[in-house]
């Protein structure tokens, strides 16, 4: 028998090691004490030992000892019994798991707390009431000794028990606790990732509950957790106790706060996703459960459930958090951390924080993407390795049956398999695609046979995503209808290899996978940049070798994301189509000005690409619709003129200072100075379109200058598209006016030879090796650099042609801007050109 120390000699004995405590307060355990409290109780210690003196706040409580537990399992003689009964266990056999786990459970549950062992969790708990009042309110929540490691999140093997009140409760909790190490799950999870049954002890943490049921509450992590970027604090927020959001019960709120520009002062919440909230998690009062879930009433559910000062405050923290574990390990440890609000004094709190286990154990040094591989194009970013499949023969033809949050990048697919109840898993097959509501913990003994998961409800920090990340499993979460839209034994295809929204498709389509050694790669002095419109992928884009952006296309916002004619949002009360108006009336709702959606939406998506890249150059082009293109916006007919060749029309520089369009152009300039000034990306060149004449480019500049944006104020530069023969013909003037040029080759060469691209009967005169068009390049590169201004290019031409890419390099250019799907092929010829030249 193990010898221990009664709650008596330990009260009255100060030299008693932690090693023979049974119960330890939270404030004297740190991140050394993991095999006396387990991972979540060392961590919550930490953090109030090292991280309140910075403002971190943290509730108190206490931790029984895995001490306590083994002293528990030896006094009682459990240990023999317990092998006896995982003698026959089989993990792969769901219903031999259920059983053995049922009867571990059981035995735990019927075998007393030793006397001692009441004794010292009944001065622990009574030693709260002196701060929190007589028999506090506390959430008792389980810590395995080898749980929260840095490359295990045992997320969610054990259970926890909130709103507890009073000795007897805590105590019963706490037996709860003891038994479920052998949840299903626990015992599962711990057989895949190697743990032995017995070497693994518990300990629980009793910690005094913040009451978040009266206001919010959710998870953040100090990374991206799809991509792997660093940079960011990704936030999830819902009304209500956190367990909603940590099971994947509701769709939360997301929010995205850049990490080095907080760091500096600024204030960078990069984007804001309303979640659908439609349950939240409340203490039951008077009921026979400590809580319950009810509606939220719509008014909330269509409001975010933090404002941009908590926001900003929750990832100051994490940032913190990080700082210090990373610190105290001695390596980059982003973190998983639970924070909660307190409805009654509306202070924040820190929860919990535990490493995080999926991209910080990543490779870095290969960078591994997948596509859809369809007949005349691609989905998704790569060349590789192909499945059976043929090509896709019209991409067009593509719809998907159900959309939702994306978790990792890769591509599944196999027959669907729907089970709407943990009873029914049995019936799961390896290779079958998962749909359910939710994929909580208690269904990880079949999410490592799946080859995808879909579910109805949870956002990208719930417990199920964290764990189809861990495994490898694409999945895509709070997709709302997947269980009545997919149907049992459909084979479908899973993609998260399009952005953060993942997608399924009929049928079992081809996709390819590429994996590039990045350390091999060359560097050469041209500098290689990327084209890139769509903010949901700038962040995974970001990790291909690069030197900035050389075209951020704002078009791609304002069509996908905005939606609206921006003089339409200024306009709203005097718009004439109804039906314009009430579709701009809901994507709006939250907006009493409408206009200010059009610069919140603008700011967010280019304040995403600039933090993606930053510090490096993000050179974004100023809207460059044409008067056709800004008509078919909500709204926009009644603002636009109808031109016979919009193409040559009323576009681009021209529209900026149009007391037509001028208004608009306003909107534009507010959201680039919010990006700049408001969220410190400074990175941003800011690139004027279809520039005609010099003067034209000072009645721009003077525009812009009108709302805050002045060239060389805070660093500012203002670049010009070389578009137009008359952008070559009078460079010497434009260079003048603005900072750097950045050719077009497409507008350049259809009006050099004075062709429209557009036009089939000429499409065969389409080419930007004509002489004539590499005559304007060469003299425009030769001009710009004689007055000591910045060159590059964007046109497609360099991804098409390999002699181009050696002609532009002979010409001395700057920059080389591509698509992200040519970026690798073209530096290798860049490398190759410089090498001759």
């Amino acid at each position: 028998m193990v010898e221990v120390e009664t709650a008596v000699d330990q009260k009255s004995d100060r030299e008693v090691s932690k090693e023979k405590a049974f119960v330890l307060p939270l404030g004297k355990v740190g991140i050394a004490d993991i095999p006396l409290v387990g991972g979540k109780n060392a961590s919550l210690g930490e953090m109030i030992q090292q991280l309140r003196r910075r403002s971190v706040k943290v509730p108190n409580g206490f931790a029984t000892t895995a001490y306590a537990y083994r002293y528990f399992m030896q006094a009682a003689g459990l240990e023999p019994k317990l092998r006896q009964i995982f003698a026959s266990l089989d993990v792969e056999d769901v219903q031999n798991l259920q059983q053995r786990g049922k009867l571990a459970r059981s035995l735990l549950l019927q075998t007393p707390f030793p006397m001692e062992l009441q004794e010292a969790i009944a001065s622990a708990y009574q030693a709260l009431e002196p701060q929190y009042g007589v028999a506090p309110d506390v959430a008792v929540r389980s810590s395995a000794t080898a749980e929260d490691l840095p490359d295990a999140s045992f997320a969610g093997q054990q259970e926890t028990y909130l709103n507890i009140h009073g000795l007897q409760a805590v105590l019963e909790a706490c037996h709860k606790c003891f038994a479920s190490i052998f949840t299903d799950r626990a015992i599962s999870y711990r057989q895949i990732k190697g743990f032995d049954h017995f070497n693994i002890a518990l300990s629980v943490g009793v910690q005094k509950m913040v009451r978040s049921d009266l206001a919010a509450s959710g998870v953040m992590f100090s990374i991206d957790t799809e991509t792997g970027f660093r940079d960011a604090v990704l936030l999830t927020a819902a009304y209500g106790l956190g367990e909603n959001v940590v099971q994947g019960a509701v769709n939360p709120d997301e929010y995205l706060v850049f990490k080095p520009t907080l760091k500096q002062g600024y204030r960078p919440v990069l984007d804001k996703r309303l979640g659908t909230k439609e349950i939240k998690m409340v203490y039951d009062v008077g009921g026979l459960k400590q809580i319950k879930n009810i509606p939220v009433p719509p008014a909330d559910r269509s409001s975010f459930a933090l404002n941009n000062e908590e926001i900003l405050q929750l990832a100051h923290w994490a940032c913190l958090i990080e700082e210090h574990y990373s610190q105290v390990r001695g390596v980059y440890t982003p973190m998983d951390i639970e924070w909660a609000k307190d409805g009654i004094t509306n202070e924040l709190f820190i929860v919990q924080a535990r490493p995080e286990t999926v991209q910080s154990q990543k490779a870095r040094n290969v960078l591994r993407s997948y596509r859809l591989v369809l007949g005349t194009g691609e989905l998704g970013l790569g060349t590789g390795e192909q499945s059976a499949q043929s090509p896709i023969p019209n991409p067009q033809s593509l719809v998907s049956l159900v959309t939702g949050r994306a978790v990792g990048n890769a591509i599944g697919q196999g027959k669907a398999r729907v089970i709407l109840d943990a009873h029914h898993i049995h019936l799961f097959q390896p290779g079958e695609v998962l749909v359910t509501n939710r994929t909580d913990p208690d269904w990880e003994p079949i999410m490592k046979k799946a080859s995808a998961i879909v579910t109805n409800s949870g956002g990208r920090t719930c417990h199920a995503a964290i764990i189809a990340r861990e495994m490898g499993i694409p999945a895509i979460v709070g997709c709302g209808n997947a269980t009545t839209v997919l149907k049992t034994g459909q084979e479908i295809t899973v993609s998260c290899a399009e952005g953060e929204t993942g997608k399924v498709y009929q049928g079992l389509l081809p996709y390819e996978v590429q994996e590039v050694p990045l350390e091999k790669l060359p560097r050469p002095r041209t500098k290689i940049m990327m084209n890139v419109g769509n903010p949901e992928e700038a962040f995974g884009l970001s990790a291909i070798p690069n030197d900035g952006v050389g075209l951020a296309r704002m078009e791609f916002i304002i069509a996908n994301y905005i939606k609206a004619h921006p003089l339409a949002l200024i306009h709203f009360d005097e718009l004439e189509d109804e039906l314009a108006r009430y579709k701009i009336a809901e994507l709006t709702v939250q907006y009493e000005d409408k206009a200010q959606f059009f610069v919140d939406k603008l700011a967010q998506g280019i304040g995403t690409i600039a933090a993606a890249f930053y510090p490096k150059p993000v050179v974004v082009r100023l809207s460059d619709f044409k008067s056709n293109e800004y008509a078919n916006l909500l709204g926009g007919r009644q603002f636009e003129p109808i031109e016979e060749n919009p193409m040559i029309g009323f576009r681009g520089a021209s529209r900026y200072y149009d007391q037509r369009y001028c208004e608009g152009f306003a909107l534009e300039c507010l959201a680039m100075k919010r990006v700049r000034d408001a969220m410190g990306l400074t990175n941003v060149v800011l690139m004027v379109p279809f520039c005609r004449t010099p003067e034209e480019g000072q009645r721009v500049l003077a525009e812009m200058a009108k709302h805050g944006l002045v060239r060389g104020k805070n660093g500012l530069e203002v670049y010009v598209m070389c578009e137009l023969p008359s952008n070559v013909l009078l460079a010497d003037e434009f260079s003048q006016i603005f900072d750097g040029f950045s050719i077009g080759s497409n507008d350049l060469t259809q009006l050099t030879l004075g062709l429209d691209r557009d036009s089939e009967l000429v499409a065969h005169l389409f080419d930007e090796r004509n002489k004539a068009v590499q005559w304007m390049i060469a003299n425009a590169i030769a001009t710009v650099k004689q007055y000591g201004r910045k060159i590059g290019i964007c046109g497609q031409a360099p991804s098409d042609y390999p002699e181009f890419v050696h002609f532009l390099v002979e010409q001395g250019i700057d920059t080389i801007s591509l698509n992200p799907d040519s970026v690798l092929k073209t530096l290798l010829e860049v490398a190759a050109a410089e090498q001759q030249s």
